[in-house]
């Protein structure tokens, strides 16, 4: 395990599980659920796998049943198609259990974010003196808070320019995530900013200073300090904002030390 991350566990409240990553990928890679290049997903796949492991974060066991059961099918496939095993009579083919499901748990995730919308517009409605009239949170176009999937995505892709340009081990360099959660308390939080995750992340070159920074951000979230959000558009950048029901006395008021002592240093 990591030394940046041995004494700290990110327990995210709400974790989205492996089918949300597979729709995610399917998404961004722009391909049909019907027909899915089990190669390239297995293997994007297992890349935020692997993100996830450094990161040390909770990761369920299902991530690990559907990851093996990507490898299977991805294996199935790759034999020429006369020496692929035969399926028994009552053994289906992975690939239709594994559309089925994604299809079932898509159409689940849609009605459940109609909902969410419809609940949130009416929300928006103000009512003066029996007239009707609908008035939205902003006129200009809303930004579309993010999934922790995005997230990783990102960091992962900083991660892989940043190896361009030689990420640096300097063991006299201490970062932690205590520190980091004060330095982004204090620069979005407290003062309002907007930060852009590659920007934050720009002048890095310490790998163990970008997993810090990373999880500070993950703990924010949970701690609902901090939101992350896109604008309009598909995979635009993601912008780290103060959350709207964030408490800038909330670390004011408790030393760094109470708040993530349960964790350590990084």
């Amino acid at each position: 395990m990591s030394d940046v991350t041995e004494e700290y566990n990110v327990k995210l409240e709400v974790f989205e599980g492996p089918l949300d990553l597979l729709l995610f990928l399917i998404k961004k890679e722009e391909v049909d659920i019907y027909d899915i290049p089990i190669e390239r997903i297995c293997d994007q796949y297992n890349q935020h796998l692997n993100v996830m492991r450094m990161l040390d974060l909770n990761i369920a066991g299902e991530f690990m049943v559907m990851s093996a059961t990507l490898m299977l099918i991805k294996s199935r496939l790759l034999l020429p198609e006369e020496e692929r095993p035969e399926l028994e009579e009552d053994e289906e083919d992975p690939r239709l259990d594994l559309v089925r499901q994604l299809v079932e748990y898509k159409r689940f995730k849609d009605a459940a974010n109609t909902l969410e919308e419809l609940e949130e517009s009416q929300h928006n409605v103000f009512f003066p003196e029996g007239d009707h009239v609908a008035i939205g949170k902003d006129s200009g176009l809303a930004l579309r808070d993010v999934s922790i999937f995005d997230l990783l995505s990102s960091f992962s892709d900083i991660l892989k320019r940043a190896k361009d340009e030689e990420l640096r081990e300097i063991f006299t360099e201490k970062y932690t995530v205590a520190d980091k959660v004060d330095y982004l308390m204090n620069e979005i939080v407290r003062k309002g900013k907007k930060k852009s995750l590659h920007a934050l992340f720009k002048d890095m070159r310490s790998r163990s200073e970008m997993v810090c920074t990373f999880l500070a951000i993950l703990e924010l979230i949970r701690m609902k300090q901090l939101r992350a959000a896109q604008e309009p558009g598909e995979f635009t950048d993601i912008l780290l904002l103060k959350a709207e029901d964030a408490e800038p006395e909330f670390l004011e008021e408790r030393p760094m030390s109470d708040v993530l002592g349960e964790y350590g240093d990084a």
